[in-house]
């Protein structure tokens, strides 16, 4: 048993990838980085750390545990006092912390009925973290364009594919069809965002990766579904490290602006 006040720190290695691959996609939109950008980082980072002590002491709801309490309030103090600080600067971001405290609302619930694995919760999951992405683009730049929004379904869309490759590994949820619908749809979003303007012909493109991936998959699905998953999180993480790169490349401009 851990001592109350030893800290809490998310497991989860696919949440903290796509944090990590928001922050900086949101942050190259911008073409900049200041304190506010750096405070936003934190106050993401905090509110995932939150997210999980609350998330277990949920799920052992029958025995309340002082160190998850603890390390939800002190992380979820931090995350509103920057959050708050940053709405007084950038007054938009309200409503990004709005969606963020409806998704956790969701996702309590889904942990209360047992569903917190379902396809419908993991894909309100990666979108909320996702907002990240608008969260250090509002915060740096004072507004979220139409391309910040872009970008963030983008990104949604790209990370949300891994739930159905992953979900290939369970005999339960073996089906392939899902998968397949899923990035149907995803397609046909890309392309409308690319034809209204919200995202740039490259930046659209670099969805081609996930579906590079879920096509790598469905080649190698016995090396998949069999494998260990230590090699599973390595490969998503190299697509993903990939995508990122490209993603940002984008975005930024042949040169920055000098400071």
């Amino acid at each position: 048993m851990h001592a109350w006040y030893r800290p809490t720190f998310a497991p989860e290695h696919g949440a903290l990838l796509v944090l990590m691959g928001s922050l900086i996609s949101g942050s190259a939109l911008a073409q900049a980085w200041t304190t506010d950008t750096t405070l936003a980082c934190l106050c993401a980072g905090c509110a995932l750390q939150a997210e999980h002590p609350l998330i277990v002491q949920l799920k052992q709801r029958s025995s309340w545990k002082p160190r998850y309490l603890f390390w939800t309030g002190i992380y979820g103090g931090i995350s509103i006092a920057i959050a708050l600080y940053l709405a007084w600067q950038s007054p938009t971001l309200i409503w990004l912390y709005g969606c963020g405290s409806l998704a956790l609302i969701i996702d309590a619930i889904a942990v209360l009925k047992h569903q917190q694995k379902s396809i419908a919760n993991e894909l309100v999951m990666f979108a909320a973290i996702c907002l990240s992405t608008l969260l250090t683009y509002g915060a740096t730049t004072g507004s979220l364009t139409p391309q910040a929004w872009g970008l963030w379904i983008l990104n949604t869309l790209f990370y949300a594919s891994a739930i159905f490759t992953i979900k290939l590994r369970k005999a339960k949820t073996s089906d392939l069809k899902p998968g397949l619908i899923f990035m149907g749809i995803a397609v046909l979003l890309t392309l409308s965002l690319f034809y209204s303007q919200w995202l740039l012909p490259l930046t659209a493109l670099t969805f081609s990766i996930a579906l590079l991936k879920f096509a790598v998959v469905i080649w190698k699905r016995d090396w998949y579904t069999q494998c260990r998953f230590e090699h599973i999180a390595r490969f998503e993480t190299y697509f993903t490290l990939v995508y990122v790169c490209l993603l940002a490349l984008t975005v930024l401009p042949p040169t920055l602006p000098s400071s």
